[in-house]
């Protein structure tokens, strides 16, 4: 198996409502919100993990082609289409069916004040860079309401985009550029991260490719 060239997608993610992808608070912040999104420990900057946009383009593909199995798992077979492009990993040390992945997805930086092309006002927000949001719920027996408080980076706020693709001689390049696309276009059409059924997470994703030749 040989490398032959490396397509490159570069672009931005627009946030179209909130986006809350959980993370970590080390310290306690009383009055603050519950749940915080992930941000960079360097500069405070909030981000969108690869592993997060990866895994749910991967899902939405063995959604769309079935290669969900019955105990609600992804099929570890390669020949599919999610298998081909996302890769496989074996279930012991005697299968042989481990396929490497094929993309890489970068870590999405957020587009500051600090950035040529932003265009974003975060002046406003309560927290730096984000918004807090109030959800309730109710309980159904008792009517109790449950109050948490969301930490989102709003509507409007955008991340860097970059993802590569790897083609080796034994890939079907078309395949692999239609399927990565088709799960774009899936991912514009639900949601990313936590709390979509509510509303949060809708993207849109504007994208260019460069084309680097090895063979």
């Amino acid at each position: 198996m040989k490398l032959i060239k490396k397509i490159i997608y570069t672009g931005d993610i627009i946030l179209k409502t909130g986006l809350h992808i959980g993370g970590t608070n080390a310290a306690l912040n009383i009055g603050g919100p519950d749940k915080f999104v992930v941000r960079n420990p360097l500069n405070n900057v909030p981000y969108i993990p690869g592993s997060s946009l990866k895994g749910k383009m991967r899902s939405l593909i063995e959604l769309k082609y079935g290669t969900i199995s019955q105990k609600n798992t992804a099929t570890n077979d390669p020949s599919t289409k999610a298998g081909k492009l996302f890769g496989t990993s074996p279930e012991n040390s005697q299968d042989k069916t481990k396929r490497p992945s094929r993309l890489i997805v970068r870590d999405c930086e957020l587009i500051t004040k600090d950035d040529h092309d932003s265009s974003y006002n975060f002046d406003n927000c309560d927290l730096p860079y984000t918004e807090s949001k109030t959800e309730v719920s109710i309980d159904r027996v008792t009517a109790q309401a449950n109050p948490r408080t969301f930490e989102r980076v709003p509507a409007g706020a955008k991340f860097k985009l970059n993802m590569v693709l790897n083609i080796f001689d034994t890939d079907n390049e078309q395949e692999l550029k239609s399927t990565l696309n088709e799960a774009i276009e899936l991912l514009k059409d639900d949601y990313l991260g936590g709390q979509g059924s509510r509303g949060y997470g809708q993207i849109d994703i504007i994208k260019k490719e460069e084309t680097k030749t090895y063979a």
